[in-house]
């Protein structure tokens, strides 16, 4: 990539960052309206839009700017800083076009050929089944966990190939991608504690033909090698799409973590305690805030240290090894868990008065643990990976990196 394309790239991103932090007390202003419609409202989901944060990871000869992955994140963290569930579907429909790419260009064109803005829901996880048929597959399933997806035009949904009597081969999953006006959105299935503003509802496909172009293989592009042979030579597109999707929700739980802090401290500054002593001016609260504050940014510093890393080996033309997703994945889910532990060390001193629903401190710690639940978030399995790695051991069977 010459300078100049990387000096065009960087400043296209800092006009998204600008124009994010310039909404960010607009997204604040606006959670509790989003938590009590159960999805963005459409006009957080419209100014979100405008903002081009959705774009950045997306071709530009689709009207995407091919941003540093870092740009991506940094913009997913201000987004989510100001609202948990605003951040939270920036970051998932953001990095949907970080694979699209990689896709048949058939496909792009039918996604953004007429409106650049297309946005894209999910999920993967591979709930459906595809039976071949002349020409593409008929596909039947259910899915949970469609964050954004009111606001989306498009779905990318995992499922798995049928064998030829129709059961799932459990080995050949594929991503299906369909328009708006081939499946179902459950509207009354996301009544829950916490990220209810996301409105990441459940998903029905009944016989439905997807076209072959429209359906993904998987084993190219989560390795990171499928985007060279495409003639993409942006290192963007040679991280491993494990790296990237789990990076999005990563940055999405950390973003709540840093506006967590951020309520705590708004907080603080204007809470009274029995016996009319200032909350800051306490010593216990004092070390609360400043611990919370110091392992919330070495956090969020150890995640996108890690993307500086893997975007620069991508850009030395070499596959991203997976001792290098490994450590990626350990550090990420460390990050979200001391985050975590942050957060919940915040709440804990800041009293009964942040027990009020006005209180937004509440909130992002309710999105925070709703967050947490996510299967990427899961910790246990990145520690003992890494460590099995290590010591020259296999990997558990069917183990997505």
């Amino acid at each position: 990539m010459t300078a100049v394309l990387k000096e065009t790239e960087a400043a296209a991103a800092t006009d998204v960052q600008s124009r994010v932090e310039a909404l960010a007390e607009y997204f604040a202003a606006n959670g509790r309206a989003n938590e009590d419609a159960g999805r963005l409202t459409d006009e957080v989901a419209s100014r979100l839009k405008d903002t081009g944060l959705v774009r950045m990871l997306q071709p530009k000869r689709f009207g995407g700017m091919e941003s540093h992955p870092v740009d991506f994140m940094k913009a997913v963290l201000a987004t989510g800083s100001a609202d948990a569930a605003t951040g939270w579907v920036a970051g998932v429909v953001g990095v949907h076009p970080h694979e699209l790419a990689q896709a048949d260009l058939r496909l792009q064109e039918e996604l953004w050929g007429q409106d650049q803005d297309t946005w894209i829901a999910s999920p993967y996880a591979p709930m459906g089944v595809g039976r071949p048929v002349e020409g593409g597959y008929i596909f039947n399933g259910h899915w949970k966990f469609s964050s954004g997806t009111d606001h989306c035009q498009w779905v990318m949904i995992g499922g798995f190939v049928a064998n030829p009597d129709g059961t799932p081969n459990r080995g050949d999953v594929r991503h299906f991608c369909l328009p708006r006006a081939d499946y179902e959105i459950l509207q009354d299935s996301w009544e829950v504690m916490g990220l209810k503003g996301t409105g990441s509802k459940d998903l029905v496909v009944k016989d439905v033909f997807v076209p072959d172009y429209r359906v993904i293989s998987q084993d190219e592009i989560v390795a990171g090698t499928a985007a060279r042979a495409l003639g993409l030579d942006n290192p963007l597109y040679s991280i491993p799409r494990g790296v990237m999707f789990s990076g999005a929700i990563v940055t999405g739980t950390l973003a709540i973590a840093q506006g967590a802090l951020g309520a705590a401290l708004a907080f603080n500054s204007k809470r009274v305690q029995m016996g009319g002593r200032q909350s800051s001016t306490d010593t216990f609260q004092l070390q609360a805030v400043g611990k919370a504050a110091a392992d919330i940014q070495s956090s969020i510093y150890h995640v996108l240290g890690d993307f500086e890393r893997v975007y620069d080996y991508a850009a030395t033309g070499k596959t991203v090894p997976v001792e290098m997703r490994l450590e990626v994945r350990r550090n990420q889910v460390r990050a979200t868990h001391r985050a975590l532990a942050a957060v919940d060390d915040l709440f804990l001193h800041a009293g009964g008065g942040s027990l009020h629903l006005d209180q937004p401190l509440q909130r992002f710690w309710r999105d925070m643990h709703a967050g947490m639940n996510h299967i990427v978030n899961v910790a246990e399995p990145w520690y003992s990976n890494w460590s099995l790695d290590y010591f020259g051991h296999d990997l558990p069977a069917g183990t997505k990196l």
